[in-house]
């Protein structure tokens, strides 16, 4: 059991970043070849000057994605997209606002967004782990 332990402190961490990293990456790529799509998306969902937001969203999302995958400032790269999700989840899944018919599938949207977020707050507590790029100290307390 203590092999199976240290196993996990050392390879979980960079199988999480992977698995986290994947769904800001997968994102990312969608903003740019669907950009036009994208765009017409946010824009329908009230957001101004959607074509201006969109290059600086994809930066986020693909830059933030890219440094917790290798674990360089992963700090920062979570704690950025957990600010950059409060908006983009109350503003693209609000489901209390959808028809009924359409309600659980933003619901679950919403939730897997809130999911996400946590992850990210445990990266922005605990670090990316041991084979990362930049290994953090950790926080005094």
């Amino acid at each position: 059991m203590n092999a199976l332990c240290q196993l996990s402190k050392t390879y979980a961490p960079l199988l999480g970043r992977i698995l986290l990293a994947f769904i800001f990456l997968q994102s990312g790529y969608d903003k740019i070849f669907n950009f036009s799509k994208t765009a017409g998306l946010m824009t329908s969902n009230g957001m101004p000057m959607a074509e201006v937001l969109l290059a600086p969203t994809t930066i986020i999302v693909l830059g933030g994605g890219l440094m917790i995958l290798f674990g360089w400032h992963a700090r920062w790269a979570a704690l950025v997209l957990f600010v950059f999700m409060i908006p983009a989840t109350l503003i693209f899944h609000p489901y209390w606002s959808y028809p009924e018919a359409q309600q659980i599938n933003q619901f679950h949207h919403f939730v897997k967004n809130v999911a996400l977020m946590g992850a990210l707050l445990m990266i922005v507590g605990m670090g990316s782990g041991p084979l990362s790029l930049r290994q953090e100290p950790e926080a005094k307390g």
